[in-house]
């Protein structure tokens, strides 16, 4: 239940980020150039995003009928659960970017913190009245994001409805080749993390998914501190350039201590951390997941090499590279899982995401050097396309 309910989770965020289609990040840079018609265009994404997140879960669900039929989707109930996921995880993103452009990243933080709350509590109420399943977990992933939005607007007294208004389509429609070269660069420096639950589903088992899942959990969670850091350069930056190189300086330097410690922690402890979901799941690990954790510092590396590349207004150009790595990343993790289990995919995985990260070093020194950071942000906002 927890292998098939994990990958369904997982094509949840990558149908979502197929759905929210750069929207959010163009929120998150476009609000500081356009004071006065910051909720309009956060509305107009807002739109924009849902009925495209609508279109590609549709075709997921009709697609894993047609072609893998022992899917995770395998009735009615669950597929409007799946698609009803998608169309909120989408919405929340784009807000909670908006929240990140406007400055109030701490908003952004409490919500996350609330929808995580509510959902544990909701998961662990649907086990108490032996309501354990997928299609359990698919519903406080869908009634958690709720609760997490309606609490974050009591909290702020109206806040998160402010966040939105009249949706601003002409200003959207002006920005539309950012959201175009935005919309590549997340698809291709995310796409490949968000498959790999389900990768292992289908090549392995649920069982070792589950195993699997347990670490990657954890690892998703540590990832999201150097993400965050990275995201909330993009707005801060342009808002003060004369200070990017120092914000760039502070935030790799702490993204890349916080990475370390978490390996570490992951590397000598992920016995224990098995034993607390699961005591069969040591046994059935092994250690083929303490190198897991090595993977946040390529990660961390590489979530501000794409911050910059936004920074620079290069994210088609860039996103070709972050493409090549995600396919590097699944083929070596393929071809590890074929090799030697899952042990093998854990160290293709990790390898390949230590390539790019040690490539990003590299864009990082050299654009910080050359200035290339800085330069596009000490002028004028450029005219909208």
């Amino acid at each position: 239940m927890i292998g098939n309910a994990s990958a369904l989770l997982s094509m949840i965020g990558l149908v979502a980020l197929l759905g929210e289609a750069g929207l959010g990040t163009l929120v998150i840079g476009e609000v500081v150039r356009h004071p006065g018609r910051e909720s309009g265009l956060a509305a107009a994404a807002t739109c924009v995003g849902g009925v495209i997140a609508l279109g590609v879960a549709l075709l997921f669900v009709f697609g894993e009928a047609l072609f893998v039929p022992a899917g995770p989707i395998d009735d009615w109930l669950k597929a409007g659960l799946f698609v009803l996921s998608c169309i909120l995880t989408v919405l929340s993103i784009v807000l909670d970017q908006a929240l990140v452009g406007n400055l109030r990243s701490s908003g952004r933080m409490v919500r996350q913190v609330l929808f995580s709350a509510f959902k544990l509590m909701l998961v662990a109420g649907a086990a108490y009245v032996g309501f354990a399943s997928s299609t359990a977990i698919v519903l406080t992933w869908v009634a958690g994001l709720l609760a997490s939005w309606i609490a974050l607007d009591l909290l702020t007294r109206g806040g998160a409805r402010r966040l939105v208004g009249l949706p601003d389509f002409q200003l959207l429609h002006k920005l539309r080749r950012k959201v175009f070269d935005h919309y590549a660069l997340d698809i291709a420096s995310q796409a490949s993390g968000l498959l790999m639950p389900y990768l292992v589903l289908v090549l392995l088992s649920p069982t070792i998914n589950a195993v699997f899942v347990s670490v990657w959990m954890l690892v998703s969670v540590a990832a999201m501190i150097p993400a965050a850091m990275a995201t909330v350069l993009f707005p801060v930056v342009r808002a003060n350039s004369a200070q990017s190189k120092h914000y760039i300086l502070v935030s790799l330097t702490v993204s890349l201590l916080f990475a370390l410690i978490c390996a570490n922690f992951i590397f000598l402890y992920s016995q224990q951390i098995l034993a607390l979901f699961n005591p069969a799941y040591p046994k059935i690990a092994g250690s083929s997941l303490c190198l897991l954790g090595f993977s946040l510092v390529g990660s961390a590396l590489k979530f501000h090499a794409c911050a910059l590349a936004r920074l620079a207004d290069r994210m088609r150009k860039a996103s070709f590279w972050f493409a090549f790595g995600g396919a590097l990343e699944l083929c070596l993790a393929v071809a590890g899982a074929k090799l030697d289990g899952l042990e093998g995919l854990v160290v293709g995985w990790t390898l390949s995401v230590s390539i790019e990260g040690a490539c990003a070093a590299f864009v990082i020194v050299f654009a910080t050097r050359l200035d290339s950071v800085s330069g596009p942000l000490s002028e004028e906002p450029a005219p909208s396309l």
